[in-house]
């Protein structure tokens, strides 16, 4: 029998809990989290935010669930220091706490881009429950809102605020949207549906100051412009927290490194989630969050027991009129890639895909909900499809047959 202890009650968190006590039943677990809360569903923020959700919705586990396996949970409280030569962490209460083996999930915090004025009142950044509780109380109290990124979560909390009744405007850094997930075609696309939903979108700008004397009233582009928004919220991605594992001593690049299974570079030390880096990369999606925590639990109990090979990227987005899959190498270019595109403006579709080798490594569907199943395991598969290359993204061809032909 061992002592874990998982610092972070996220996805990465709580995943990593349940597989360390299936393992090990008779372990003594404990699991830290900064926020008040138990673990809740980060990605429904947005629709909280909106009013589609309840508050007491957004909860995935009860405390009651975390006693039932005996996992020990200690809620507003952060760890401020990690030894690891003697195996303990302090906290804020001025308690310490020994563990065998560690956890690190703590994730990320939100990054926000050196500007002007972002201490002004009705100024937000969206990463925890409680940051959704001061923005939909403060968007009760204004009737504008300007959203700084186009990505994923940008776009969601966007048409959060104006299902709410806000007039709404995105500005985007990047010359189309979702610049990560998305071409320009794709994007075009993307962009004529949520216009007609009512968001305003300014592509390639730049924000150069928040304008308000006290509060927030618009802001400000590089190039003159001012946008309006009494309520101004950066969605402009996140950054691992990796401040703990820096000052113990850790390898830390972007995130903090680790190998195949999930160890940092010390030992009884394991990370995951949006805080791990693997391979050179920070995935900050819930997919990988979800396979690192499996991976790291096993090894935390059984070292060497299981390894991790990297996840596929794999993102959605999905409110009213627009239902996204991004799929692997779905941006990929060079003379090994070749591209397929499917485009229908007035349906609001877009179809591609990415082949290397006759093999579909990469796809972008943009409501095209029954291809994502085939297509991702073709895709995981590496299924040759070199045969049907002309007509692969055709309606009327089934890509389940295609995974039948490799029986």
């Amino acid at each position: 029998m061992g002592k874990y202890v998982i610092v972070g009650n996220g996805v990465a968190g709580v995943t990593a809990a349940r597989a360390v006590v299936s393992a090990d039943p008779a372990a003594e677990l404990h699991v830290y989290g900064a926020e008040p809360y138990p673990y809740y569903r980060r990605p429904l923020l947005w629709e909280f935010i909106a009013g589609q959700t309840e508050q007491d919705a957004l909860y995935f586990r009860s405390p009651d669930w975390y006693a039932e396996r005996s996992i020990h949970l200690h809620l507003g409280i952060e760890v401020v220091e990690l030894d690891t030569s003697a195996h303990r962490l302090a906290l804020t209460n001025g308690a310490t706490v020994e563990y065998d083996r560690l956890l690190l999930a703590t994730g990320g915090r939100p990054f926000v881009p050196p500007c002007q004025g972002v201490d002004k009142e009705g100024v937000f950044a969206l990463r925890t429950l409680e940051d959704a509780l001061a923005i939909k109380a403060y968007a009760r109290q204004v009737s504008t809102a300007v959203v700084i990124g186009g990505g994923l979560l940008g776009l969601e909390t966007a048409r959060a605020l104006r299902t709410a009744g806000l007039e709404v405007t995105v500005v985007e850094f990047f010359p189309h949207l979702l610049p990560r997930q998305l071409d320009v075609e794709g994007a075009e696309v993307l962009q004529s549906l949520l216009e007609a939903q009512g968001l305003g979108i300014i592509t390639g700008g730049t924000t150069e100051a928040i304008l308000g004397k006290g509060r927030a009233d618009g802001i400000r582009l590089e190039d003159g412009r001012q946008v309006a928004g009494e309520l101004v919220l950066f969605s402009t991605g996140i950054r691992s927290q990796v401040t703990l594992a820096q000052t113990a001593g850790l390898e830390v690049n972007r995130g903090i490194v680790v190998d195949e299974h999930l160890q940092t570079s010390t030992q009884d030390v394991f990370a995951a989630g949006d805080i791990a880096e693997f391979g050179g990369q920070v995935y900050g999606i819930i997919p990988s969050a979800v396979e690192q925590a499996r991976v790291a639990a096993a090894n935390m109990v059984t070292p060497g027991s299981a390894t991790y090979a990297g996840t596929l990227p794999a993102t959605t987005l999905k409110f009213a009129g627009a239902e996204l899959a991004s799929l692997g190498e779905c941006l990929a270019e060079g003379d090994e890639y070749r591209p397929l595109r499917h485009v229908d403006l007035a349906a609001g579709c877009y179809r591609k895909a990415v082949l290397r080798e006759g093999r579909i490594v990469g796809a972008i569907l943009l409501n095209d909900k029954e291809r994502v199943r085939p297509t991702t395991q073709l895709i995981e598969r590496g299924v040759d499809v070199s045969v049907h290359t002309d007509h692969l993204l055709d309606d009327d061809l089934d890509l389940r047959s295609l995974l039948r032909e490799t029986h």
